[in-house]
């Protein structure tokens, strides 16, 4: 069987579809990732093919959260909508070149549109909770503020209902082949009453599955990004964690802006050493800058991870054993952030847009100082080791009806 697997997005959409299509292909099952070109590499090492989307979400996504008039809105807007149009033509051919199954992620309804032409099936398959429940808010508003079980129900469920940047790219790639015309709401609704399997790459142990959900949505458990054997560590990495206790892991992914002077000033205050990725040329006897490191090697040597709570990095870090500090900035990492906190391996959360070197400060003293914290997260991290979520997916792709 052919998986091709639809994974628009940053690095942290597309590693764990990676790490998931490896175990595939382990499997038995041929499997080809659709990605931006910046993560070409990310797919060939993880022993998949690489087929190409167009496009670079990462420039968009920090242009945006530098904030700004309504009219540097209204330009992102066009500007993820252009992306969107791009990857759903992306889609179609990565389709042509050959699959049997599609899995789509969470910002790709377009790729429903392209298996309805094929006749061939397609699976969600999902890193973001973004079906309606009553036991969050609606991930898209980009806020953990309980609304109460029938709020989050009924606004996330507007929220879903509501314009989305991959609405017009699905309608015209429906035109485009020759497909009758549906809302991308009203294809989400048809697909609800089908029952139709929408698989998601979390944990249970940290976000339980919701009594609310149709019996089609499951929870996986989460796919790990490919190991990187290859890698080591530089002299100087190696030699600044052996000169003193566990540092701070600093750094915000592709989500904003690292400015190594504010993060030096508070982890200062702080009393910590630290580890920054995504600043430069950051080197004393209590910083360094680094560039990519596997998170499953540098994490366990941390006393506690600051971070934007995406959702890998946040898996990293629960996986890793260790407290995290979480700055959310958009769309889902508000929930992780808060989910942090109530499974007690970390703070209160510190919203992006109202951070202080102060407020940091205080933050990662009480991560390295809460011993409740260390022994929650290692507890917490040998439940998510013993779970596979690929077993789910798996299970899901012997159900497909044979053709």
């Amino acid at each position: 069987m052919r998986i091709l697997m639809i994974s628009p997005g940053t690095r942290g959409d597309v590693a764990p579809m990676a790490g998931l299509g490896s175990r595939l292909q382990a499997a038995g099952y041929d499997v080809a990732i659709a990605a931006n070109p910046a993560y070409a590499q990310l797919v060939v090492r993880s022993g998949c093919e690489y087929r190409p989307l167009p496009g670079d979400l990462t420039r968009i996504i920090k242009r945006a959260t530098r904030g700004g008039p309504a009219r540097d809105m209204l330009t992102t807007w066009r500007e993820l909508t252009n992306y969107m149009d791009q990857a759903a033509s992306g889609t179609l051919a990565a389709a042509e070149a050959g699959a049997d199954v599609i899995l789509a992620n969470s910002v790709a309804p377009y790729a429903y549109d392209v298996a309805e032409a094929f006749g061939i099936p397609a699976l969600g398959a999902h890193l973001q909770p973004v079906e309606p429940s009553a036991a969050y808010p609606p991930v898209l508003l980009g806020s953990a503020r309980d609304l109460g079980t029938l709020g989050n129900r009924i606004i996330g469920e507007r929220v879903m209902a509501g314009p989305a940047p991959y609405d017009a790219p699905s309608a015209r790639l429906r035109r485009r082949l020759g497909l009758p015309k549906l809302s991308r709401q009203a294809a989400d609704r048809r697909r609800g009453r089908r029952n139709a399997t929408v698989l998601y790459g979390i944990s249970p142990t940290v976000l339980p599955r919701p009594a609310d959900w149709r019996p089609g949505l499951v929870m996986a458990g989460y796919w790990w990004p490919v190991p990187e054997p290859e890698w080591s560590p530089s002299t100087e990495l190696q030699d600044f964690l052996a000169a003193g206790p566990p540092p701070v892991f600093v750094g915000f992914g592709s989500s904003a802006a690292l400015d190594a002077d504010f993060i030096l000033q508070a982890t200062r205050k702080a009393g910590v050493r630290a580890v920054l990725q995504g600043a430069v040329e950051v080197s004393h006897d209590d910083a360094i800058s680094i560039g990519a490191a596997p998170h499953e090697w540098l994490f366990p040597r941390m006393a506690a991870v600051v971070h934007h709570a995406g959702s890998g990095t946040t898996a990293a870090a629960l996986r890793a054993g260790v407290p995290s500090v979480c700055v959310p900035v958009y769309t889902d990492q508000p929930l992780w952030a808060s989910r942090v906190a109530a499974l007690g391996v970390g703070p209160q959360p510190i919203p992006y847009k109202k951070l202080t070197a102060e407020r940091l400060a205080a933050a990662i003293r009480q991560a390295v100082s809460t011993p409740s914290y260390v022994a929650r997260a290692k507890l917490l991290a040998a439940k998510i080791a013993k779970e596979d979520g690929t077993v789910p997916v798996l299970q899901a792709l012997r159900n497909l009806p044979s053709r």
